[in-house]
């Protein structure tokens, strides 16, 4: 499995803190195959660069041999991970928790091996469906009121004088227990996490197996620069974005971010990381320029070097020398379209239509180089139109004969 200082050498680039460090080295060099917790609570399935950084580094342990078990919590998404809430999450339908879990196995599969030799999926409703009363009650004993407030975001809403519910308080005992069900030898979460994963190293220890070694990983600010990457917020790059999407969003945030998005997000070369940071912090083209590396970079991560040269090229053309794009992609309408806010619904699916206003709005919309400003315009869509929505985002719609 190769040299233990090695991989965790490697996985140090993107590593915050490592629990239980000397247990890694010592597990890495008995050579056996390590199961790899990978849990996720059913709730958002939209993944963002930010949640890849974990997903590439089981990658690299996946390459050698070692076993991620892609944890899908449909029991505990029923109660809710209290986790930076304040206030209780919504409880979702068991119609929707399946929908999620679909779409979260399609998008980590972007990133992860998904042959069984490497890859395993389970449910935890597999162990706490089954689970008598009495056993849950022997769980929940061996965790005190007192390490459950130590939880910041408890202390902040008694503060605040906002409910937690009970089961928001059982969560963190389920998730943990979770650790002990599937035998995990390791799990990598961003530090928010940090707590229900000591939770998992705790119960593993009172019942008698060697706690798993916890690595917290490296979290970067969204594309604002300010909160971490968020669908609610907008300010994020998510896993299934084109590669026009990322390039552009990429090109996109303040100059500051190049430096840690190229070291959390890109495998460049170190020396490579910090030329770009220069660039970045001498501003103007150099700036600019850097960005364009970090795209490039980024989009050959996920998608191949020829198509990052295709997308530079195209941002390129479209911005230095201020022509249209000539592989614009062509949308059918499958429904009416009246007004420039149901066209830019069309174009653009996924996102809401309030989101769609704020576009119109801030003046980013075009239509066969026309800007529209006004969301209740009417459109004809019997006519040919070019739509641009954002900075380089492009969509055509041919009249049906």
């Amino acid at each position: 499995m190769n040299d233990p200082l090695a991989v965790i050498g490697r996985l140090r680039r993107t590593t915050d803190a490592i629990i239980g460090e000397a247990d890694l080295r010592e597990r890495l060099a008995a050579g056996r195959p390590l199961r790899i917790k990978y849990g996720v609570d059913l709730t958002a399935p939209d993944l963002h660069l930010g949640h890849a950084v974990n997903l590439w580094m089981m990658r690299q342990l996946q390459d050698l041999g070692h076993q991620v078990v892609f944890l899908l919590g449909d029991l505990t998404t029923r109660v809710g991970d209290p986790t930076g809430r304040s206030d209780t999450r919504p409880v979702l339908t068991p119609e929707e928790i399946s929908a999620n879990a679909s779409s979260f196995l399609e998008q980590v599969s972007l990133v992860l091996r998904t042959e069984p030799s490497v890859f395993e999926v389970r449910r935890n409703s597999e162990w706490y469906d089954g689970m008598r009363i009495a056993e849950l009650l022997g769980l929940f004993g061996q965790v005190t009121q007192a390490q459950l407030m130590s939880r910041d975001m408890f202390r902040a809403r008694v503060e605040a004088g906002r409910e937690i519910g009970v089961h928001e308080l059982v969560y963190p005992v389920l998730q943990g227990y979770n650790s002990f069900a599937m035998r995990s030898d390791l799990t990598i979460v961003g530090s928010d996490q940090l707590f229900n994963e000591q939770l998992g190293r705790h119960f593993q220890q009172r019942l008698g197996m060697a706690p798993q070694v916890v690595i917290t990983t490296t979290i970067t600010p969204g594309l604002d620069g300010r909160a971490k990457q968020s669908k609610s917020l907008n300010n994020y790059i998510g896993l299934t974005d084109t590669p026009r999407d990322k390039f552009g969003k990429l090109m996109s945030i303040p100059d500051e971010l190049v430096e840690p998005y190229a070291h959390v997000y890109t495998e460049l070369p170190l020396e490579t990381v910090a030329a770009l940071a220069a660039s970045a912090e001498a501003g103007g083209p150099a700036a600019r320029d850097a960005k364009l590396r970090l795209a490039a970079a980024v989009v050959t991560r996920y998608h191949g070097a020829g198509t990052a040269r295709a997308e530079l090229q195209s941002f390129q053309q479209t911005f230095t020398h201020r022509t249209q794009p000539t592989n614009i992609p062509t949308v059918v309408l499958d429904h009416p379209v009246t007004t420039v806010l149901d066209l830019l619904a069309a174009v653009r699916p996924t996102e809401t239509r309030s989101q769609l206003r704020r576009l119109i709005h801030q003046g980013a919309v075009t239509i066969n180089n026309t800007r529209a400003t006004d969301p209740t315009h009417p459109v004809d869509p019997a006519t040919p139109l070019v739509i641009r929505s954002g900075p380089r985002t492009w969509h055509q719609i041919h009249p049906t004969p």
